[in-house]
């Protein structure tokens, strides 16, 4: 029986017919219309968030923990420009999630028209890709397509603009959804080619040095699971970026932590040392590489990547494989096993490797990240934070942040033991991030422990979204490391030419308990290791389990995100104390 529906049940149903279960949206008057279609569906929930970011920040992070795309509704004009750092953000790390924008404006040429901007000129740039629906009845067509792209290949952001000649609640369309999708030019890889998979593993069978550098397309992928089998199987050693933290447990054995900048002592040296380089769904960022001319400069270099422009475009790859991380590390694997070479006896080859890696690892003490340029060892260390936040939350919590010292105060410190876990913004490095991105998570996990780790600056940046978690009853942990300032500027400043203060900015900050607290969520301070334990005993105790909790936390503005990596040098050049600035 064929179905008749208006224009935004048309969208409502689509929508539902692939999964979708939550909208963020911000009301206006180009998508309005929409909503009570949305009201009505039983499958899907609308959630009202306060600014267009935040909603796409929340889709970014219910997309990263579930693998599924992150819808957002917004409004035309001022609604949909608000929205491109979200996109952006969610572009430069590879997140799909679906921007469905409303356009009171029937001809996509209208310029001058109130409330209205070029949505998809202006967010070109940043989405994978775009539609322009010129009809209701393309409806359902361009939402399976919109999903379907965000979702295969590299993930992205995709953006669809609704002008309002297509959206008519007073007349009913044949509701009709391709049984099939076929789009001209775009054919993502499914597996990798079975000849580069296989010279890909005599390389590292005739190495002696390897290493793998596992990057968010491990965790994207699903292939955590793949590449610990693998790994297990050869003995090889590896590290990740910060975007594939949790692709192997930090406790395992194998794992060397994450690489780059802010990267460990073990990881760093192995890579620089190595002799070939397994890279896996990885950027090769600047963060990572430092100075790409002297990076691994004595290794080949094997890069599997779904996306084949992201191959050779910042280090030139020796081996290059296109395809799916997951498909890939399970075909080396079943390679792998029928090899005699792969025996636990043959794999004593790496032996005189790892004894190096080991004798790196005894180099690398705790102590050396928790360095100071001058400090009062009674106020509270970040690392002293994480510690205690791991401690409390069990390490197996959802974490967000925002970008800057306390993003890597949480990379260094906080073990992850699965993918998705880790939700933060590796590509843009987006302030305001954290809190929103934390919504979203909890919307897809409601019964997972949620902690947002934020900074100040970061926090004052979508506050607004509070709100939201008041209306929804949204359990989240907001854990703020306050040092007073814009603690990655001042680092910064410090290793480039001495110290530069923010003159006013720490007078002018506001009190963030009794601000939180005018929300209607509980918020604690500490100023001590003391009153540290004791606020976060409270925030994941079970009186708080239903509760937003925020606690302010005053740590020491002294304190180096240490190690670190000396910019443009080599991966062995690494700063571990102050002395050395």
């Amino acid at each position: 029986m064929t179905e008749m529906l208006t224009s935004d049940e048309l969208l409502v149903r689509a929508l539902s017919n692939q999964g979708v279960r939550f909208v963020f949206w911000h009301p206006g008057g180009a998508n309005f219309p929409y909503y009570r279609a949305l009201s009505e569906c039983a499958d899907i929930s609308p959630v009202l968030v306060r600014q267009e970011v935040g909603a796409c920040h929340m889709a970014d992070g219910y997309a990263r923990t579930t693998g599924q795309p992150g819808v957002v509704m917004l409004t035309s004009g001022a609604g949909a420009a608000n929205s491109i750092t979200g996109i952006a953000n969610a572009y430069m790390d590879s997140v799909p999630i679906i921007v469905i924008c409303g356009r009171d404006s029937p001809d996509i040429k209208a310029k001058d028209q109130f409330d209205e901007t070029d949505m998809v000129g202006v967010s070109r740039p940043v989405v994978k890709h775009s539609y322009v629906v010129r009809s209701a009845t393309d409806i359902p067509r361009v939402v399976q397509e919109a999903v379907y792209v965000a979702t295969t290949g590299r993930p992205g952001p995709v953006v669809i603009d609704i002008p309002s000649s297509a959206s008519d609640s007073n007349t009913r369309f044949e509701y009709i959804m391709p049984e099939s999708i076929s789009l001209r030019g775009y054919r993502p890889a499914e597996s990798g080619h079975l000849g580069q998979i296989k010279k890909a593993l005599d390389a590292i069978l005739n190495s002696s040095r390897p290493v793998i550098y596992a990057g968010g397309g491990v965790v994207h992928g699903d292939a955590a699971l793949e590449l610990q089998s693998f790994a297990d199987c050869m003995n090889l050693p590896i590290t990740t970026s910060l975007m594939g933290l949790g692709a192997i447990p930090g406790t395992h054995e194998l794992s060397l932590g994450m690489l780059g900048l802010h990267g460990s002592h073990e990881a760093n040296r192995a890579v620089a040392n190595s002799d070939l380089i397994l890279a896996l769904g990885a950027r090769f960022d600047d963060r990572v590489t430092n100075d790409p001319t002297q990076f691994c400069p004595q290794a080949r270099v094997i890069h599997v990547d779904i996306d084949p422009a992201s191959i050779s475009k910042v280090i030139n790859a020796d081996l290059p494989v296109v395809g799916p991380c997951k498909q890939v590390l399970a075909r080396l694997h079943e390679l792998a096993l029928g090899q005699k070479e792969t025996s636990s006896a043959e794999n004593n080859r790496f032996a005189p490797w790892w004894e190096q890696i080991n004798q790196w690892r005894k180099e690398s003490t705790p102590q050396e990240s928790v360095v100071e340029v001058s400090g009062d060892s009674a106020t509270i260390r970040p690392q002293e934070v994480v510690r205690v936040l791991h401690e409390e939350s069990g390490g197996n919590a959802f974490v967000t942040t925002d970008v800057g010292q306390h993003q890597m105060f949480v990379a260094q410190g906080y073990t992850f033991s699965t993918p998705r876990r880790w939700v933060t913004p590796g590509g843009l490095g987006t302030m305001g991030f954290g809190l929103p991105a934390a919504i979203g998570v909890q919307f897809a996990h409601p019964d997972a422990t949620v902690v947002c780790v934020t900074g100040e600056s970061s926090f004052l940046v979508n506050l607004q979204e509070l709100s939201t978690c008041r209306q929804y009853g949204l359990p989240i942990k907001v854990i703020c490391l306050n040092n007073g300032t814009l603690g990655m500027v001042k680092q910064w400043s410090v290793i480039n030419d001495g110290e530069c203060e923010l003159s006013g900015y720490r007078e002018s900050m506001p009190d963030l308990v009794p601000l939180v607290e005018s929300f209607g969520h509980r918020a604690l301070r500490a100023t001590t290791n003391e009153e540290l334990q004791h606020a976060l005993t409270i925030a994941f105790s079970d009186e708080c389990r239903f509760d937003t909790v925020f606690v302010d936390v005053t740590i020491d503005p002294s304190v180096l995100v240490l190690p670190m990596l000396k910019r443009g040098g080599t991966l062995n050049e690494t700063i571990t104390a102050a002395r050395q600035l």
